[in-house]
């Protein structure tokens, strides 16, 4: 499975913007951002132009990638879907991403980080409607019950990340019915996804 392995911070870097890729490491002042708020590379200090068009809807788009975790393959592909849906593209392709199991074990507190929620996941510690899905990219369903494996629960780590991320707010489409269960109350409404971008750029980029 393809994935990006250089180093993240660079990518929030980049993006002039915090993407929550490393977890705790991010609301502290070691994050990369705090430390240098400049892009990387040789140039990344010299005084930045001003953006052009196609340059705003770029760095949504791969400010929305990177937020998410997701290749340009599969971006494009949910791209694709969200066309094909009733409502507004952008809105619509902002649903899906949030719908990725790895997404919703993350906003549940289940996970410090996207990254480590595609990881736990993978390794076979959740599941959908009590079956062992270890595909991160699983989009779930309004209704579907979300819940840590019963041998996951007793794991130190697992014991961690949960107190961790225990203060952290839920959104209001996803419910927890017990500590380490969950269920897709609703479909997410865009005032509920805190991304600070306006999809229509990206759906503008993909329109051309």
């Amino acid at each position: 499975m393809a994935r990006y392995t250089g180093a993240v911070c660079r990518l929030c870097r980049r993006e002039g913007q915090k993407l929550f890729l490393k977890g705790e490491r991010c609301y502290t002042g070691k994050c990369a951002v705090a430390r240098r708020a400049y892009a990387p590379g040789q140039h990344g200090q010299a005084r930045n132009r001003k953006a052009s068009e196609y340059g705003k809807q770029l760095r949504t788009k791969q400010y929305a990638r990177r937020y998410y975790g997701v290749l340009e393959g599969q971006f494009r592909h949910y791209f694709e879907m969200a066309t094909k849906m009733t409502g507004v593209t952008g809105e619509n392709l902002l649903r899906l991403l949030e719908s990725r199991l790895d997404n919703v074990v993350y906003r549940l507190g289940y996970a410090s980080s996207r990254a480590e929620a595609r990881q736990l996941v993978t390794q076979g510690h959740f599941t959908v409607n009590g079956r062992k899905v270890n595909i991160p990219s699983y989009l779930t369903k309004v209704g579907e019950a979300i819940a840590v494996k019963e041998n996951s629960r007793a794991l130190d780590k697992m014991k961690a990340i949960a107190e961790a991320n225990s203060s952290r707010p839920v959104p209001k489409w996803l419910e927890k019915t017990a500590e380490w269960e969950a269920k897709i109350a609703a479909v997410p409404a865009r005032e509920d996804i805190d991304l600070p971008i306006e999809e229509t750029l990206i759906v503008e980029l993909y329109s051309k």
